[in-house]
């Protein structure tokens, strides 16, 4: 969260990629799984006080939130009625831009890890991070959540790095912390690396 994974998804972009952003695809979820949602949730939201809709009857997913992430069982059960359907969706994404004869895919995710069957078709991780305090501030001016809820959802992130360090895919660890041309150049030489993008003397890739 707040690492500066949706840059790395537009430098990407900007590189020939289709990418998929995993929360938009949650957020459609969410709205396709409703009825589920509201059937598990609406008892405990009564006890807080809390709406789960908006006037306009979508779900308010701030209020949701403040629920599914204060206990590690809500979490996961919140996540076995979203990912299936998240899922479903990012595989249409998935084979609808695989007709070419060389798809370049990129799924958006901090979670990836927790629906295995996508894990299978990476061949590549983009682990990117930042320190702690420097996440924490960019949630804070981004997303104007409460500190107590950031860091329940920080909570929610941890140990991720060994969790993907188990996968089989090639994984690089990014670190986001200076600027966007610099980030940028650390990606391209990722690319370079890999064959997908060739060399050019003109610019200066590297770490």
């Amino acid at each position: 969260m707040a690492s500066g994974k949706n840059i790395v998804s537009s430098i990407l972009e900007q590189n020939g990629f289709a990418c998929i952003d995993a929360d938009k695809a949650a957020h459609l979820a969410l709205e396709n799984s409703k009825e589920k949602i509201l059937s598990q949730f609406s008892p405990l939201a009564k006890e807080k006080g809390v709406s789960l809709l908006n006037t306009d009857g979508s779900l308010n997913r701030r209020s949701l939130a403040s629920i599914v992430f204060s206990s590690k069982e809500l979490l996961s059960l919140h996540e076995s009625i979203v990912y299936p359907e998240t899922e479903r969706i990012i595989n249409s994404f998935i084979e609808e831009n695989s007709k070419n004869q060389m798809p370049l895919i990129v799924i958006n995710a901090a979670v990836l890890y927790k629906t295995p069957s996508l894990m299978q078709k990476a061949e590549h991780i983009l682990y990117v991070d930042a320190p702690l305090p420097l996440r924490f501030i960019r949630a804070k001016k981004r997303d104007s959540l409460s500190t107590k809820m950031i860091f329940e959802r920080f909570a929610s992130q941890a140990g991720l790095f060994a969790k993907y360090k188990k996968s089989n895919a090639d994984i690089l660890r990014v670190w986001n912390i200076g600027s966007k041309k610099r980030l940028k150049k650390k990606i391209e030489a990722f690319l370079v690396r890999q064959g997908i993008k060739k060399w050019n003397k003109k610019e200066h890739y590297g770490f």
